[in-house]
């Protein structure tokens, strides 16, 4: 059971904070969360998959990441993922895997359309350790667009009432109903108005990604939270 001090806002803080945890996950499911210092081959010259990866050199360029700690990743990535990427279904599987007395479907559907920022249907190395170098080693600001990337369900560059409230409702079947004290059914919506009013400084209906940073940057337990994965690998 899950222990998690829900206070009034703190579901939405949750739902914040598990945006990070998330990417903690997938790390734990390929069994990256620690680098070894052992030599690695260059596994993106030597492999032969149906997805090539770009050049170590302009994914070093363009993430946070060493050139051995990318080689690191794609070795656990081609393990785990013969094919070089990954679809929405591998997803669910980690989920229900880490979350087996919840739901996570929902919460993996909306975290694979974060992931996917080409929208072709699949997670490719790149998408990955593209994500995975914002969540991990980002900035404050650079982790929050990320989030409100996830927030902004159908990417019209807003977020609103119901998106937000899907999320949360995803974040809810996925650990809420085993936490202590067990949330209400009606809880994810009594906690999304409280937090979108409090967003939604123009009070237009909408939030936008400046009001969506400039909220969470002045919640202390989100900011408290979020710092606690920096330098996590």
């Amino acid at each position: 059971m899950l222990s998690v001090e829900w206070e009034l806002e703190g579901l939405q803080t949750v739902g914040i904070i598990v945006i990070i945890c998330a990417s903690l996950k997938l790390l734990h499911f390929l069994g990256l969360i620690d680098f070894s210092e052992d030599s690695v081959e260059d596994e993106l010259e030597m492999a032969t998959v149906c997805h090539r990866p770009e050049g170590l050199e302009q994914l070093e360029a363009q993430t946070k990441f060493t050139k051995k700690e990318l080689q690191i990743l794609y070795r656990g990535f081609k393990n785990e993922c013969p094919s070089g990427i990954v679809n929405e279904e591998t997803f669910k599987e980690i989920y229900a895997q880490f979350f087996p007395q919840g739901d996570a479907s929902t919460y993996a559907h909306f975290l694979f359309n974060a992931f996917d920022t080409d929208h072709n249907g699949s997670v490719s190395f790149e998408d990955f350790v593209m994500g995975l170098s914002v969540l991990l080693r980002g900035t404050i600001q650079d982790k929050l667009k990320w989030a409100f990337n996830l927030y902004d369900i159908n990417k019209d560059g807003y977020v609103t009432k119901e998106e937000m409230l899907d999320i949360m409702k995803s974040i809810y079947d996925m650990m809420g109903k085993y936490t202590y004290p067990v949330l209400r059914d009606e809880t994810p919506r009594q906690h999304v108005e409280i937090f979108f009013q409090k967003m939604d400084k123009n009070k237009d209906g909408v939030v936008t990604i400046d009001e969506f940073i400039d909220t969470c940057q002045k919640d202390e337990n989100i900011m408290k939270s979020m710092q606690l994965f920096e330098n996590v690998i």
